[in-house]
């Protein structure tokens, strides 16, 4: 104020009148940025301890599933959010879209702590447009004391054995459901060819009358309780149940699974771009990732996290330690553009089939 004084030559009496003008006017508003996460993906605290270290409030919405939040963003344009959780292939399509916005490598420098295999995904070579958050598998989940043969085939899971018959459970999400009998026939995970589509929609068919039920969230559950003894199951998620029952393994079939990544990305409407890619750089720090590691049981596609991670869970959850060289083998999930409207429909068929 003095500075200001001296250059407008103001009188003591007009800068007093200043002073008590420029008391009585609002202060300027915080910066706060919005995100959209799944419910319990990310420690409690971290907003309180993004705003700080950054002076930047946070506010969490919450969505149920990428189908949820990518309607909003799309009927919307993305306006209202900053920060966006979504699966690789809603990235994917909402950057073909041109609904997201780039990232900017000078704004996250924390993008050092990845893997290198975790810079060149195949559905965003060198985050451009989305910073990973979580990657994974999909397999066989199941009770070695309850199966004699351990499951080692796709085709374990859509033919079981005789006494497996009616203890077996399978993801009823589109692309999951898909993926197994896609992979049983050799066939991509990403694959649009509706011959192909039709083919796998009579084995997965044939495949309910062997099944329990349909299971995206409790399948563990049955596992751990021996009501069923073979689940199909993302690694994350079988990892719940071997911590309720070491008998329980999980495999990826001899034919291959997907790699499925959880992204982060900023919404091209966003008006807090910088504040948006300040909390991407947060969370891409060793803490967050490790407390997902120890806390989630999923693994990061963060060095460092996975390094600052408790040792003893590699030993408990042996697919927690499974190398990045070894999930890059696997077939990312990619945006199947139209080829989605073929998924759903044969889902629906599945799920209405006798």
């Amino acid at each position: 104020m003095t500075r200001f004084a001296r250059a407008a030559g103001l009188s003591a009496l007009a800068l007093t009148a200043v002073s008590v003008a420029l008391s009585a006017a609002p202060a300027p508003a915080q910066e706060k940025i919005v995100i959209s996460n799944w419910d319990g993906y990310m420690p409690d605290d971290l907003p309180d301890k993004f705003e700080a270290e950054t002076g930047i409030a946070v506010e969490v919405a919450l969505h149920a599933t990428n189908e949820e939040i990518m309607g909003k963003v799309v009927a919307g344009g993305g306006r209202g959010y900053d920060v966006l959780f979504v699966s690789s292939p809603f990235a994917e399509a909402l950057g073909k879209m041109g609904l997201l916005a780039p990232l900017d490598p000078g704004l996250v420098p924390n993008f050092a702590n990845l893997y290198p295999e975790a810079m060149e995904l195949p559905y965003d070579p060198g985050n451009t447009f989305s910073a990973p958050y979580a990657w994974g598998t999909t397999g066989l989940c199941y009770r070695s004391d309850l199966v004699e043969d351990p499951p080692s085939s796709w085709n374990d899971l859509l033919s079981p054995a005789p006494e497996l018959e009616g203890r077996v459970t399978m993801l009823s999400t589109d692309r999951w459901l898909m993926a197994a009998g896609l992979l049983a026939k050799g066939f991509s995970v990403n694959d649009t060819d509706p011959g192909h589509i039709a083919e796998v929609k009579e084995t997965l068919i044939a495949a309910r009358k062997t099944l329990l039920s349909y299971d995206d969230t409790t399948f563990y559950s049955k596992l751990v309780s021996g009501e069923a003894s073979l689940v199909h199951a993302w690694d994350g998620w079988c990892n719940y149940g071997i911590a309720e029952d070491r008998s329980i393994r999980y495999v990826i079939p001899e034919e291959g699974t997907d790699l499925w990544v959880d992204t982060m990305v900023v919404p091209e409407a966003s008006e807090n771009k910088e504040a948006a890619q300040a909390f991407i750089n947060y969370v891409l720090g060793a803490e967050t990732g490790a407390w997902v590691v120890e806390n989630i049981l999923y693994k990061v596609p963060n060095r460092a996290a996975m390094e600052a991670a408790d040792p003893g869970l590699y030993d408990l959850f042996p697919n927690l330690g499974m190398q990045p060289s070894e999930l890059m083998r696997q077939e990312a999930l990619r945006d199947l553009g139209e080829g989605q409207r073929l998924y759903s429909r044969a889902v629906t068929e599945i799920m209405a089939a006798n």
